[in-house]
């Protein structure tokens, strides 16, 4: 045993005995290597030995070296430093890492029932003084150091509040659309130069270009001048001819995807659209309606809500609280009853267990007439604008236009700035008071101040998007008015409806009704 180690270690010494000697040969170079570079007093000898010899052209070249030399020696330090800073850095172990996430989130629903607590003092304070609690609440915010920018008015903490872990909220949707506004969310630069009338022309080719759908460019003026008139539109026809793809396309074209919520047979109420608490589970059960709602307050995009078959099921029974929030002349009224009683994780666009309807954002109903569905109020019918859909547009050469990124703000301002610029004519006014009393002798049919309102919004804002205005009354009328001759008996009436159209030529020139005209040759058809 005793010569085979003998042999061994003759061995590990000549071998490793090698390496380590390279090691450490290594290591003495590396320090050799520093010596020689910081060894200032060894490098003037030398230049001294050499300076009597030098040049001009010597000493440039001895400068240059000098300077490298100095340049190597700063990065040299700068990456020790850096390889020291990386291995001493201090480590949490993943252990002791969750431990402190769950003390932050422990943290931050302690600090939320903190801000409950001293609302509900501060509102006792106010019941004491007897103040109004917006009063007290801006002094109390002006007061205060680093106050934070109001970007919501109906919720002064919203921003300011910490994320809260949806897990612990009854609202797991809405608490998680609460985080990623608070934390990601970075609103785009929005187009403030563009015109309706340009909107018009570039979402009728992006929506060709870009989806393979095409539009009449007639058709595109009469959705966009909807938007400005009613926050309700209603996209009717046969199947097949591009309903719910309008809608949807232009939520492509202004960079917002548009949500499609399916209207199911058996929809009766109101929690269809908002969703409802669950005693037994102790969590709210949430709607993509509701999620669209609510999102809809974080941003100023405008966003479209699609009741895809809204009339499968009677509309005026699910939704029929929201014609009547909708009717609101103020928008600070447009709010909808969430919850009865408030808890301290709750989502922070809930204010009071009310939920704010934004003005950025338009329900859009498609509806398909045939056996299997419903006819719709005329409680409905009256606050929409109705878009009839019965034929496909012919294809065409789309100009390659981009998505748009374009504010509420600037939509809204558009619109007011076109019925500034452009109201209906006085003698367009006194026709339609004239066809008014027209049809109330002939037909006993009228048409009420509501219509009136949205014929006067209705003709500015599609003039404003490249439209004329007897074609904003042509349209608005066969929509609005003579929608209602459905309820008539009208196979007794051929012979009024002949004279009615000869009426619409004599008012207001040949052919110049055309959509009117056509519609009451329907209607004479049908009657037959």
């Amino acid at each position: 045993m005793k010569p085979v180690l003998d042999n061994f270690f003759r061995y590990f010494y000549e071998d490793m005995g090698r390496i380590f000697q390279a090691i450490w040969e290594m290591l003495l170079s590396v320090f050799n290597v520093f010596n020689y570079l910081l060894n200032f007093p060894m490098r003037m000898e030398k230049i001294k030995e050499h300076a009597d010899d030098f040049g001009t052209a010597d000493w440039i070249l001895l400068l240059v070296t000098h300077l490298l030399l100095l340049a190597l020696i700063i990065t040299l330090v700068v990456l020790l430093v850096r390889l020291m800073r990386h291995l001493l850095r201090f480590r949490v172990p993943a252990k002791k890492y969750d431990e402190l996430s769950r003390q932050v989130q422990q943290l931050q629903r302690d600090l939320i029932r903190a801000n409950y607590e001293k609302d509900k003092l501060l509102a006792l304070k106010v019941a004491e003084l007897g103040l109004k609690e917006d009063v007290v609440l801006d002094s109390l915010y002006n007061e205060t150091e680093g106050e934070q920018q109001e970007m919501v008015p109906s919720n002064r903490n919203t921003f300011a509040s910490p994320p809260v872990d949806p897990a612990t909220s009854r609202f797991f949707r809405l608490t998680t659309v609460d985080n990623y506004y608070k934390t990601e969310y970075q609103p785009p630069v929005y187009d403030f130069e563009i015109t309706l009338e340009e909107i018009c022309h570039r979402f009728r080719h992006y929506a060709a270009g870009k989806l393979g759908l095409y539009y009449d460019i007639e058709l595109i003026r009469f959705f966009i001048a909807a938007l400005g008139t009613s926050r309700i539109v209603i996209l009717q026809g046969i199947s097949g001819t591009g309903k719910t793809s309008l809608a949807y396309a232009f939520g492509k074209f202004v960079q917002k995807d548009t949500t499609v919520v399916s209207v199911q047979p058996s929809w009766r109420e109101r929690t269809e659209l908002y969703g409802y608490y669950n005693e037994f589970t102790k969590a709210y059960s949430e709607t993509d309606f509701l999620r669209a709602v609510y999102e809809a307050n974080y941003y100023r995009d405008p966003h479209v809500v699609i009741l895809d078959e809204m009339n499968i099921a009677r509309v005026e029974y699910y939704f029929a609280e929201l014609l009547s929030i909708l009717e609101m002349p103020l928008e600070s009224e447009w709010n909808i009853d969430i919850v009865t009683a408030m808890w301290d994780n709750d989502p922070c666009l809930i204010q009071n267990g009310k939920l704010r309807i934004s003005n950025n954002i338009w329900f859009v109903g498609t509806i398909n007439n045939d056996d299997s569905t419903f006819a719709v109020a005329d409680k409905v019918y009256d606050r929409a604008v109705p878009i009839d859909l019965d034929s496909r547009a012919p294809t065409f050469e789309p100009e390659d236009v981009p998505g748009l990124y374009v504010s509420t703000d600037h939509i809204n301002a558009l619109f007011a700035d076109a019925k500034q610029k452009y109201p209906i004519s006085q003698e367009t006014l006194d026709k339609l008071e004239d066809m008014n009393e027209y049809l109330i002798k002939n037909f006993r049919l009228a048409f009420g101040n509501r219509v009136m309102k949205q014929v006067q919004d209705f003709v500015p804002c599609l003039i404003a998007c490249g439209g004329t205005e007897i074609e904003a009354v042509d349209f608005i009328v066969a929509k609005k008015v003579l929608r209602k001759f459905e309820s008539l008996s009208l196979g007794f009436m051929r012979e009024e409806l002949t004279r009615f159209n000869n009426y619409l030529d004599k008012t207001f020139g040949k052919n110049k009704m055309k959509i009117c005209k056509e519609y009451v040759d329907m209607l004479k058809k049908n009657a037959n």
